[in-house]
């Protein structure tokens, strides 16, 4: 159906598009400074002209889209999907699809190859990094659609005192969704912390002594591919874009072996160890999420060393994520890794960029103590916080069950949380 363009050239064409292939063709002509209705009439002439193959978009949950073309492209068009076999909605996907690619985005050019490095630290035990870790890992992963759906849902029913608390408006929050979409990532998480939670949570075996582990790689005992070790979350919302390097036992004798390989090994610098054994698989992924032991010796230097700012990298594109909780004990401990960091910095002359503060675990019913720590932890100077995830349920019932907490409850406060920190991370 159509309707006439007020000039008389052009024609309103009804038609249907999948939302996320809207909103990137809405991005990408804001990028390039694109007429929307030029980008479509350049699509769909080249895709015309093409002989293909293209490949099939799901163009399930397409919405409304409607378009003004010039005269007669439309029914051109329509002809040229009858002789291939596609729908009218086929067709225009693969047509926008096609010139997305043949059109990347001007950040593309500029985009380093290494990976995004994301150590998730912390010198105290049970403030949640493995929660965050992983949380931030599903949140990079999973299908870019569902999430943004899911997160716009839950934007839309934020409290005021919710806002308050984020510090932003739902209108500046609803911006930030459509300038910027986290899924779709290629995530490796490696669980560093010879505790093996991370590990444990997803029902994935602990690497006993003796085996293959990413602690033999380190320190040079080891001539075998690190791939092998990797397991894939089989979990069709992140559709095998999530995987999980495995904890290992041999972790807790790792800084004692990194300090012998050092003495032994003329040219061995143990602060570079996590790097050289990650770095022959960095090109698999896009984004490596690091959950560090509560630890204050060689193997988090190693860690730490691992999120600095690399040759021609942005400033905060990789770096450190500290999870804290409003209580005391958790800011003498964030005292202790910020020493650390700054004589790493200084000793090693490196920049190691703070990617912010995950307050953890938060419960206003404890009273001044928790809601005390909140502001201060919001005041400093040097650090932003990121998000407040409450103390729910959510959480400990996906660890329980052995299931990622964005496949368990996508749409529970804590999911969204989480996707709300891969966002301010990704920035």
């Amino acid at each position: 159906m159509a309707s006439p363009y007020p000039d008389g050239d052009r024609e309103k064409v009804a038609s249907k598009l999948p939302p996320a292939l809207q909103r990137e063709l809405k991005i990408r002509c804001a990028e390039l400074v694109l007429d929307i209705q030029d980008a479509v009439e350049a699509a769909i002439i080249a895709w015309r002209s093409s002989t293909g193959p293209f490949p099939d978009i799901d163009t399930a949950g397409a919405k409304s889209f409607s378009p003004w073309l010039p005269p007669g492209l439309y029914d051109d068009f329509r002809e040229t999907c009858g002789s291939r076999g596609v729908s009218y909605t086929q067709g225009l996907a693969q047509s926008i699809s096609e010139w997305l690619r043949e059109h990347p985005s001007p950040k593309d050019a500029a985009r380093p190859t290494d990976p995004q490095r994301i150590v998730v630290a912390n010198q105290k035990g049970g403030v949640g990094k493995t929660s965050v870790s992983l949380g931030l890992g599903e949140a990079y992963a999973e299908d870019p659609e569902a999430g943004h759906q899911a997160l716009s849902q839950f934007v839309e029913s934020l409290a005021y005192s919710d806002l308050k608390r984020m510090g932003k408006s739902k209108t500046q929050l609803l911006d930030m969704l459509a300038e910027l979409t986290v899924g779709g990532r290629r995530v490796l998480v490696v669980d560093y912390d010879p505790q093996s939670h991370l590990s444990d949570q997803l029902g994935i075996p602990q690497i006993r002594p003796g085996g293959e582990s990413l602690a033999r790689h380190m320190v040079g005992e080891s001539d075998g591919d690190l791939r092998d070790l990797i397991v894939t979350i089989d979990d069709p919302r992140f559709e095998r874009r999530l995987h999980v390097l495995p904890g290992a036992f041999d972790g807790f004798v790792l800084d004692s072996k990194l300090a012998l390989t050092a003495a032994q090994s003329r040219g061995f610098q143990k602060e570079i160890a996590l790097e050289r054994a990650l770095r022959p698989i960095e090109s698999d992924y896009d984004v490596v999420i690091i959950d560090c032991p509560p630890s204050l010796g060689l193997s988090m230097d190693a860690g730490l060393y691992y999120a600095r700012r690399r040759r021609n990298e942005r400033p905060g594109r990789s770096g450190v994520l500290i999870p804290v909780q409003a209580e005391d004990s958790s800011a003498t401990a964030y005292n202790m890794l910020v020493e650390q960091i700054e004589d790493l910095r200084k000793d090693l002359v490196l920049d190691i960029d703070y990617l912010g503060l995950v307050v953890n675990q938060y419960d206003s019913r404890r009273g001044y103590v928790a809601t005390s720590s909140l502001e201060q932890w919001g005041s400093l100077a040097d650090q932003q916080v990121l998000a407040v995830l409450d103390d729910l349920k959510e959480q400990r019932e996906a660890v329980r069950m052995k299931q990622p907490l964005l496949s368990y409850a996508p749409a529970s406060k804590q999911a969204n949380t989480m996707r709300l920190i891969a966002m301010g991370a990704a920035k």
